[in-house]
């Protein structure tokens, strides 16, 4: 097993193009459907070594670069027999330099995005019945509120654990 360094987009599109390598996706099911590199195989970073991988050269790509780096140092602690190595700059290294994703039909609006709408609604929400039914609805946007700040701080955000086990939110690829 050989370890090579990241790659950038132009030299992974280069060696796609000759069929030298196998991309490996190790986002989640509902982001992968929502954008990936056409060709690749999606295998979550927690079912990553479950899974049955493509033999010879692979390719990790994730959204930032974070997921596919701890997938490379996972592989490499099991001894992966074939060349490694991780695509510079994630998916949107590979948007940038001009290159397309394929989007799945079925795919949810991103995670991020329905936070933001539900979020945003709940807010309004709050207001308008603060205003219209009793001043104590003021509470809702107050808990909204302090709960975005909690999730900014620690990382952790129960609305969106709770918004991806939604059933729109289920993708079977």
């Amino acid at each position: 097993m050989t370890h090579a360094q990241p790659i950038s987009a132009h030299d992974l599109a280069d060696q796609l193009s000759t069929q030298r390598v196998s991309v490996i996706d190790v986002r989640e099911p509902m982001e992968y459907a929502s954008g990936h590199i056409a060709g690749s195989l999606n295998v979550p970073l927690n079912r990553l070594l479950q899974d049955d991988l493509p033999q010879g050269p692979l390719v990790l790509v994730c959204q930032s670069g974070n997921r596919s780096h701890r997938a490379l140092g996972q592989l490499m602690a099991q001894g992966h027999p074939h060349t490694l190595s991780e695509l510079q700059g994630g998916l949107p290294s590979w948007q940038g330099a001009g290159f397309p994703i394929r989007k799945l039909k079925n795919a949810p609006l991103p995670l991020m995005r329905q936070v933001q709408i539900a979020a945003g609604s709940l807010i309004l929400l709050g207001l308008i019945l603060s205003n219209t039914v009793a001043p104590g609805w003021i509470a809702l946007t107050w808990f909204v509120g302090a709960g975005l700040t909690f999730a900014g701080v620690s990382g952790f955000c129960g609305m969106t654990r709770l918004l991806a086990v939604m059933p729109w939110n289920r993708v079977s690829l």
